[in-house]
């Protein structure tokens, strides 16, 4: 890729990343499986080890600082004992938090038992933010876009983006980068976004099925001009992904690599993007570098980074 070679980790390093979005805890237990359960045909895990992460949007900022860059992360939780080991986990990233707590708040937890190298269940605990915090959470947004290049919001549906419409209409109104990992039908409150990065399952549930290339183009291009947006960036899983602008269409094909897991592969893609794009790089030269970082963070076990050096160097 001609973009590599004059992307030194001293550019990288000045770029800022505002993150906002939900955030929660990624557990996992380990255990071995010797036997069924005589109370009901389940598998038997004896737990041997536990491992605690940070997930979603705190998974996108680390992303963002994983490859040297600066990231601030802007997000609701609770006031329970996960909001704390989550705001301990962060603190030791790089990560610069801003947390909004919420007495009545369960902190999202996303708790998965493993087994034989691969997932039996996954347990979520969540409710939605009050009203109150997120209005606070605004607030603090409105002193915090003017310090960073780009803002990027991660949307994970639970509830803490509640004031995106406002957000956005703020920050590109200050002509900041947005970038926008969206999430349910209502693409709606997107509009006026820099660029939007949903995978084939999600932009099918906005736009409807496509029969084929020439349909998908028609559809993709039509959607980013109800939304006025400069772009939509379609992840394809083995098929790569393809980004849709004013220009016409780019499409960058997978790297070829064993996939291992693709948990939070959509968090390293969005989060590489908006990166690059803080480092100076316009959306084409940067969507080639971001498709690289999802080929290389599938390889990986759960919701895992890339660093500069396994990016541009490997």
């Amino acid at each position: 890729m001609t973009t590599i070679s004059y992307l030194s980790p001293e550019r990288i390093s000045k770029a800022r990343v505002l993150v906002v979005g939900d955030t929660m805890l990624d557990r996992y237990w380990y255990g071995a499986v010797d036997r069924i359960s005589p109370e009901a045909p389940v598998p038997v895990v004896r737990v041997t080890r536990t491992e605690e992460r940070i997930g979603a949007s705190a998974n996108v900022a680390y992303n963002v600082v994983t490859l040297g860059a600066q990231a601030s992360l802007l997000s609701v939780v609770g006031e329970d004992d996960a909001s704390h080991t989550l705001e301990a986990l962060v603190a030791e990233t790089g990560i610069t938090p801003y947390f909004g707590r919420d007495a009545n708040l369960k902190t999202t937890v996303k708790l998965r038992v493993i087994g034989r190298q691969q997932q039996l269940i996954r347990l979520d605990f969540e409710n939605t933010p009050e009203n109150e915090v997120l209005a606070s959470q605004s607030a603090v947004f409105q002193t915090l876009y003017p310090e960073h290049d780009v803002v990027l919001f991660s949307d994970y549906g639970k509830g803490g983006l509640a004031h995106i419409v406002a957000m956005i209409s703020e920050a590109r109104a200050a002509h900041k980068l947005v970038l926008v990992d969206p999430k349910g039908a209502d693409y709606a409150r997107y509009k006026n976004a820099t660029v939007i990065t949903p995978n084939r399952a999600e932009l099918e549930h906005v736009i409807g099925h496509w029969s084929n290339e020439a349909d998908l183009r028609t559809k993709a291009h039509n959607l980013r001009e109800q939304l006025n947006l400069q772009a939509v960036l379609l992840t394809r899983s083995e098929e790569g992904m393809t980004l849709f602008d004013a220009d016409g269409e780019l499409h960058v094909p997978a790297v070829a690599r064993e996939v291992f897991d693709v948990t939070g592969a959509g968090d390293t893609v969005i989060a590489t993007l908006a990166t690059m794009a803080a480092a100076g790089l316009s959306l084409r030269d940067a969507v080639p570098i971001a498709n690289r970082a999802g080929g290389i963070v599938v390889g990986k076990f759960g919701t895992a980074t890339v660093n500069y050096n396994e990016l541009f160097e490997a």
